[in-house]
């Protein structure tokens, strides 16, 4: 693992990958490097513009690269059924399903089906793909892998999963999908939290099942991308601005660099169920083991997590053991 960088990706070849947000970013790198080994690139994106913009940014860079955009918004769930049943239509299989894309420390606000934003295009849109793909994901075992991107924020949302109670999760009141007293950071490291009980809990089915997919996590640390910029500039150039934009200047590693977590995470031999990909340093570096807090391996949380996701979303996992 020490020094591993993009060009130690295994051949790719006669492997289809699903990215979500992989117009620009960590999302970008991720389609681009897996379609130069060889990979056949998804670009699930919500923007049509962009989506085809980098279908054609990604061509000229990798000029023998197969590559498609298919229109996919995780705030609304009728788009993420769209896009499972349009995958559906043209491909028997999925090998690599990596779900990147997501929000950072919105104002509140409720997505086309109600959910809080964060929560709701973070962990919610992401299970409900999940399970929609997951006969395709089958069709490819073994050797299939779906990785979750989370971010070292996790640590932010403990309330509601710690305690194993879910927070009043879904229920309009104070808990993970609530408005009251809402925070932007806290709500935006529950939906991290949740992308780790997500893994954690799909681990622990797959292995009950006796299942070859793989479900691993990752997170890129600290690198520049729109994501932050987003994040800090929704009001305007507050000092939360200038310090992010401080910060991807000075401290941040490159979107390239950010994306090999999820690279490895995705493509390289032995990672293991539930593993937990970052860079060496934390913030920055190589991908290696991720530290993560304890409670995101909690087996009640994740099982009262699963139950309440299946509920709102109306998205069943089918045959997947408790």
């Amino acid at each position: 693992m020490p020094g591993w960088n993009a060009v130690n990706i295994p051949d790719q070849r006669g492997r289809t990958a699903v990215v979500t947000g992989a117009n620009s970013g960590i999302g970008y790198v991720t389609a681009r490097e897996l379609a130069r080994r060889g990979a056949q690139a998804v670009l699930a994106c919500r923007s049509a513009a962009r989506g085809r913009a980098a279908v054609i940014r990604l061509c000229a860079e990798v000029p023998d690269a197969e590559v498609e955009f298919v229109p996919l918004d995780l705030a609304d769930l009728a788009s993420v059924r769209e896009f499972a049943t349009a995958y559906g239509s043209r491909r028997a299989s999925l090998d690599l399903l990596i779900n990147n894309a997501g929000v950072m420390a919105l104002p509140y606000g409720r997505t086309a089906d109600g959910f809080e934003t964060q929560f709701g295009v973070n962990h919610l849109g992401h299970f409900a793909l999940t399970g929609l793909l997951l006969p395709r994901l089958r069709a490819a075992a073994p050797g299939a892998r779906i990785v979750n991107v989370s971010s070292g924020f996790h640590v932010l949302g403990k309330a509601g999963f710690a305690d194993g109670g879910g927070g009043g999760l879904g229920d309009g009141g104070g808990g993970l999908d609530g408005e009251h007293g809402y925070r932007r950071w806290a709500a935006y490291g529950r939906s991290k939290a949740a992308n780790l009980l997500f893994t954690h809990e799909l681990s622990r089915r797959f292995t009950a099942a006796g299942s070859t997919i793989t479900a691993a996590a990752a997170h890129p640390g600290y690198a520049s991308s729109n994501l932050h910029a987003g994040a800090s500039t929704l009001e305007g150039p507050t000092l939360n601005s200038r310090v992010a934009a401080f910060g991807n200047a000075v401290v941040a590693q490159s979107t390239s660099a950010g994306a090999l977590p999820t690279l490895y995470a995705a493509t390289a031999p032995g990672v293991g169920p539930d593993a937990f990909i970052g860079p060496r340093f934390g913030w920055r570096g190589t991908p290696a083991r991720s530290w993560r807090a304890k409670w995101t391996l909690d087996d009640t949380s994740g099982e009262r997590l699963w139950a309440a996701s299946e509920k709102l979303t109306g998205v069943s996992y089918g045959s997947l053991p408790h």
